[in-house]
């Protein structure tokens, strides 16, 4: 294992490219140029849709290759890091590799360099959430703390501030564990279910990238899995090191519900951290969140500290996260709703039922489980997007409830506030990906947001 320092005396007047020039790979493009790197900044775009992204890397010493043939000019490299979502394996990048090139990306060479313990958390559903809990619970037992990967913040360009009495939390995608041969010192695998099966080549190589977050830990190490998860329970035959769950259904070895107490059991002891009731964020997904969360630090953190925390923490924005009451309607914006199993999960956090709008990008994913929950959650649905068919069709199969087409985030906000009536919620979880009109859920979940205050 090299160090930060070594590796950055590595890279001094070595050829490097940077194959994709979004917010990941930008700061550490500047980390490389800083160092001495030659670094070759490649992308699809032009150099005019880079903009001032791109004039700026360009004064601090970057070259180009853009356009469609951007990964042409790979050979004679000396390593080449890929933004996560590239493929690992398009061509270009094989060829590079049977050459002796080493191809790799931001967050392997951080948890390479990493001098401090890591604690990595991965699922379909509730990893950022699980992170951030995990960052602010260590936090709060008086840690210093670098929280990043994908909940938005490369850790690379952090790295030698990073001291070994330090700890990283990361939220990792299954875009960025494919292909992936290291494995952090705790490991949480919130769930596993249908997603990114646009980008994937099926579903077992999704779930074999999310299974890459335990293959390579060692003894000492802790995984943490959701025991009432088929698929990430059979991830337990794998763990080298220690191994707890977390359940609301059952007793575990590890973060359970016990007469609606969470509590974590640990070499047969039983200890009660709070009552589900006394948590702030709503529902129950958010019971399991905590549940693995408290197993990941548990040793770490009191049971004071752990049931503190969850008292008093308001919520990651974009999940189920009140915007506004007016007239006595209440609007969520739950953007993160990516996927059918992320949105059922904010339907069932509400005690009536609610107005839910949705649709977007198309994955590839089955929206069929999504028709039973919502004739028990939703009073009425407004679609829009490319997946507003199969929603609609998965409702359908299950019954009769009023659905309204719409074609644009306003008009889905209008048609909302005209069914609504006071007492009612407005529930915007779209069960789909955002990049038919967005680059991302944030800037769908902002947009909600300025539609629903600007309400008159």
């Amino acid at each position: 294992m090299r160090s930060a320092t070594e590796f950055f005396e590595w890279v001094r007047g070595k050829r490097i490219a940077v194959c994709g020039i979004g917010r990941n790979n930008t700061p550490v493009v500047r980390q490389l140029l800083a160092h001495g790197a030659l670094v070759t900044a490649c992308d699809r775009r032009t150099e005019d849709q880079l903009g001032d992204v791109g004039k700026e890397l360009a004064a601090l010493g970057a070259t180009f290759s853009l356009g469609e043939s951007y990964l042409d000019h790979l050979a004679g490299m000396d390593m080449i890091l890929r933004t996560p979502g590239m493929k690992p394996y398009l061509p270009p990048f094989m060829a590079a590799r049977e050459a002796g090139i080493p191809v790799t990306s931001e967050m392997e060479l951080f948890f390479e360099l990493c001098p401090a313990p890591i604690y990595a958390i991965t699922g379909s559903d509730g990893k950022t959430t699980t992170t951030t809990i995990i960052a602010g619970l260590l936090a709060a037992a008086g840690k210093t703390v670098y929280l990043g990967g994908n909940i938005g913040r490369p850790l690379l360009p952090e790295i030698d501030k990073i001291r070994p009495e330090d700890v990283a939390v990361v939220e990792i995608s299954s875009f960025q564990l494919t292909m992936m041969t290291q494995s952090p010192h705790v490991a949480v695998v919130t769930n596993v279910a249908p997603n990114h099966l646009d980008w994937h080549t099926d579903m077992q190589e999704y779930i074999d990238a999310k299974e890459n977050l335990i293959l390579h830990q060692k003894p000492g190490d802790r995984a943490v899995l959701n025991a009432d998860n088929a698929i990430t329970a059979g991830f337990a035959k794998d763990v080298k090191g220690e191994r707890l769950f977390f359940s609301r259904q059952q007793a575990v070895e590890g973060g359970w519900l016990k007469d609606g107490v969470l509590c974590v059991t640990k070499d047969g002891v039983t200890t009660p951290i709070l009552p589900a009731r006394e948590i702030k964020l709503p529902g129950v997904h958010n019971v399991e969140n905590y549940l693995a969360a408290f197993c990941a630090v548990y040793g770490e953190v009191s049971p004071e500290a752990m049931a503190n925390y969850a008292r008093e923490f308001g919520g990651v924005p974009h999940r189920c996260e009140l915007v506004r009451e007016r007239r006595g309607v209440k609007w969520y914006n739950d953007s993160i709703g990516t996927s059918p199993s992320r949105t059922i999960a904010g339907l069932r956090a509400f005690d009536r039922k609610v107005i839910l709008i949705a649709g977007g990008y198309d994955k590839h994913i089955p929206y069929d489980p999504l028709g039973p929950v919502a004739m028990e959650t939703v009073k009425a649905a407004v679609l829009m997007g490319a997946t507003a068919d199969a929603i609609e069709a998965s409702i359908r199969a299950c019954g009769e409830l009023p659905i309204a087409r719409v074609g644009s985030m306003e008009e889905a906000v209008a048609t909302a506030d005209r069914l609504a009536r006071s007492g009612d919620i407005v529930f915007m979880s779209p069960a789909s990906a955002s990049f038919d009109l967005y680059r991302n859920f944030e800037e769908r979940g902002e947009h909600f947001r300025r539609c629903v205050q600007a309400l008159s």
